[in-house]
C-alpha cells in the first residue's frame, strides 16, 4: 500500500503544530529586539530604531583590512594601516562597523547568555564576507582558554562559526588551535598591551595540516580592533605551515568612533 499520502498528512499536522507552538511562545514570551530589548514582531530582529543605527561596511573598502573608505581610491589601494603595518592574514572582513548598536548585541551574545544571537550575526557576516567563501575554506573560531569557556558556558566565536557553517554549508573546526595560557581582558589595554597580552598565548593541533587537508582557514571573531589576537592566531597557524588565512568578525572598530571597547 502506498504510504505517500498517509506521510504528507503527518507533515503538515507536524508543521500546524511547531506553528502553534511558535505562536503559544510568543504569547507567553513576546520576541524583543536583540540590542536594546524592546518588543518586536519577529524573533531574532532588531527594532527599527536600533537597524537604523547600523553601519554596514561595504564597498569601497580596503582589499587587506576592509576598512571602509569615504571615497572610491581606485583599484587595490590600501588603507594607511595596511601599508604601515600588513598583517600576517590575507584578508579581515566585518559586517558592520563597531558602534553603540554593535556593542549591544556583541555584549549580549559574548556576556549575556545569549548564543542563539549567533544566527542573527552570521546571517550579516556571510553576505559582508562573500569573497572569503570561494574554495570550500574551513571555519576556525577563536579558542577561549578552557576556564573562561566554564565561566561564559560557550566561545561566542564558536557559535558564530557554527552558525555561519550551516549558513554557507562549510566545515566548522574548532580544536585547529587552543589557548594554551589565560590572557587578561583585552577591554581597556591600549595596542601596545593588547599585542604583550596574547603574544604566545595560542598553539596548533598536532595534525593541523592533516585536518585542512590543503584548504583554506577563515579564522572568526566577534569583534575586530587592532587584530592582536587574531594576529597571534595567524601566527601559531603560520609556524606549522597554513599559508592561506583569512579573518571574518561580525564588527570591527574604524578609527575615529570613540566607542568603549
Amino acid at each position: 500500500m502506498d504510504s505517500a499520502p498517509g506521510l504528507v498528512k503527518v507533515f503538515a499536522a507536524a508543521t500546524v503544530l511547531r506553528r502553534g507552538a511558535t505562536m503559544l511562545l510568543d504569547q507567553l514570551y513576546p520576541p524583543t529586539c536583540l540590542a536594546c530589548q524592546r518588543p518586536v514582531s519577529q524573533a531574532h530582529s532588531l527594532c527599527p530604531e536600533c537597524f537604523a543605527q547600523l553601519r554596514p561596511i561595504s564597498a569601497p573598502y580596503c582589499p587587506v583590512l576592509g576598512i571602509p573608505f569615504a571615497i572610491d581610491l581606485g583599484k587595490g589601494a590600501l588603507s594607511a594601516e595596511a601599508i604601515a603595518e600588513p598583517p600576517p592574514f590575507d584578508r579581515a572582513r566585518a559586517a558592520l562597523v563597531y558602534n553603540d548598536a554593535a556593542r549591544r548585541i556583541v555584549s549580549r551574545l559574548k556576556y549575556g547568555d545569549h548564543p542563539e544571537l549567533a544566527r542573527f550575526c552570521a546571517r550579516l557576516m556571510a553576505s559582508a564576507g562573500r569573497d572569503l567563501w570561494d574554495g570550500n575554506p574551513v571555519l576556525m573560531p577563536v579558542p577561549l582558554h578552557f576556564t573562561r569557556r566554564i565561566e561564559r558556558r560557550y566561545n561566542q566565536s564558536e557559535e558564530l562559526a557554527r552558525a555561519l557553517g550551516k549558513l554557507l554549508h562549510l566545515d566548522c573546526d574548532p580544536h585547529l588551535a587552543r589557548r594554551q595560557r589565560r590572557t587578561r581582558q583585552q577591554v581597556g589595554l591600549s595596542g601596545d598591551q593588547r599585542r604583550r597580552n596574547v603574544s604566545g598565548a595560542f598553539s596548533a593541533h598536532p595534525d593541523l595540516l592533516a585536518r585542512l587537508r590543503g584548504r583554506r582557514v577563515v579564522i572568526v571573531d566577534d569583534v575586530l580592533t587592532t587584530g592582536s589576537t587574531v594576529n597571534a592566531l595567524t601566527n601559531a597557524l603560520k609556524r606549522v605551515g597554513v599559508h592561506q588565512i583569512d579573518v571574518m568578525t561580525f564588527a570591527r572598530v574604524v578609527i575615529g568612533l570613540d566607542l568603549p571597547i
